[in-house]
């Protein structure tokens, strides 16, 4: 929270197209009203800047200071103050007030740093900036608020189930199958840490002193986990025809711990992929072909698992095979600094589950980070099959992949 220099004020005041910045000539009319608005919508800091947003009192629309007239009293500043402890606002923003003398000329200005939780609403309404307007938030832009309060928290995966146990975890799984691959063997002979200590190590349990198994650690190790993370699973349905209505020939409900799971699932991808066997012209060699290239089926459902939400959902990842595409859809947006616009362009990933992509990275089941998308595009292409297709929404991503 350090105060912001006058050159850092007075370039915010003369970049009109800011959004961190918000000018009014007097504390008069509209002005209290708007103001808080700003006040609000700097909390907020939908566009992640990380730095404070600033409202200054005696500076016109235009960038130019207000009349000689205007003049900063104790009682103007401490109006400003109230703009905190007045219940308007809620969660209370963190801001100080201060009289700033800028090009020769005396300024109210009040800082504003991001909210550590936001969403930060203004008498019930959440207000963000967009560009140098004002706007009340939709739903898109408050679930973004939501899951940055928990990005600045600790992500949803890493959260305690406080109605489990640690009785609940495999301790033959943990220590014969995932510890070795997780942690180095000369560093596992060399390790004196006890059992509680190791889970908390890896963010299977929060920490050795409340060792309530985390969400990932009931993912990972639990006997279980469907009990306690309802949405944890993936529904399957093989489709006999191209369209909702028609028969269906397979389905299941494919759960357990990831290991478990995600096995699972490869079997079934496997006895559904039809593999033809063509003979080369004047030669005993053959060419296989599948209609759909496994790797890349892997990397979109392995995806599907990794970054959907968790949080306050029952819905599971869906797999719906129909005989001329494979629709694989998932709950959850994208995420951080991924968004509906740059969603799978090559470098663009963030993370809402970071321990949930250590563990399939540890197990194997993710070689890369960011490139999931990028191989199943190469591995499609290389097979022969249509361009991948991505349905984004705030909610949900679809990926459909055809057979031609």
């Amino acid at each position: 929270m350090t105060p912001l220099t006058d050159d850092a004020l007075v370039a915010l005041i003369d970049d009109l197209e800011s959004d961190r910045a918000e000018r009014k000539a007097a504390w008069a009319g509209s002005a209290p009203e708007k103001g808080r608005q700003a006040v609000c919508a700097f909390a907020n800091d939908l566009p992640n800047h990380n730095e404070a947003g600033v409202l200054f009192i005696g500076v016109k629309d235009d960038g130019t200071f207000a009349d000689a007239s205007f003049e900063v009293t104790d009682q103007l500043l401490q109006t400003l103050a109230a703009i905190k402890t007045d219940g308007k606002i809620t969660p209370p923003p963190t801001l100080t007030v201060a009289k700033r003398n800028l090009r020769g000329r005396d300024v109210a200005v009040v800082t504003v740093w991001p909210s550590d939780a936001p969403p930060v609403r203004l008498e019930g309404r959440v207000w963000i900036r967009t560009g140098p307007r004002r706007d009340q938030a939709t739903a898109q832009d408050e679930r973004i608020l939501v899951e940055k309060r928990r990005y600045r928290d600790r992500s949803f995966d890493a959260h305690p189930v406080t109605g489990a146990s640690l009785a609940e975890l495999s301790k033959s799984y943990f220590e014969n199958e995932y510890l070795p691959q997780a942690v180095a063997r000369d560093v596992l002979e060399l390790n004196g840490r006890s059992y509680e200590e190791r889970l908390a190590s890896l963010g299977m349990i929060v920490d050795v002193d409340e060792s309530f198994p985390s969400v990932a650690g009931l993912m990972t190790l639990g006997s279980s986990p469907r009990t306690w993370i309802p949405s944890f699973y993936v529904q399957f349905l093989r489709i006999d025809g191209t369209e909702w209505g028609d028969p269906v020939i397979d389905e299941q409900e494919i759960d357990g711990n990831f290991d478990t799971m995600l096995r699972r699932l490869d079997d079934k991808l496997k006895a559904h992929t039809v593999v033809s066997v063509d003979f080369t012209s004047g030669t005993t060699t053959e060419v296989r072909k599948s209609n759909y290239p496994l790797s890349a089926l892997q990397q979109l459902v392995r995806n599907a698992v990794m970054h959907r939400s968790y949080d306050g959902t029952n819905a599971p990842v869906r797999v719906y095979w129909f005989n001329d595409r494979i629709e694989i859809s998932n709950p959850g947006g994208p995420y951080g600094s991924v968004t509906v616009e740059n969603f799978g362009r090559p470098g663009i990933n963030d993370y809402r589950n970071p321990v949930i992509a250590g563990v399939l990275k540890i197990l194997g089941f993710v070689q890369r980070f960011g490139f999931g998308i990028a191989e199943a595009r190469r591995a499609l292409a290389e097979n022969g099959n249509p361009p991948l297709e991505y349905e984004v929404q705030q909610a949900n991503v679809l990926a459909i992949v055809r057979t031609e």
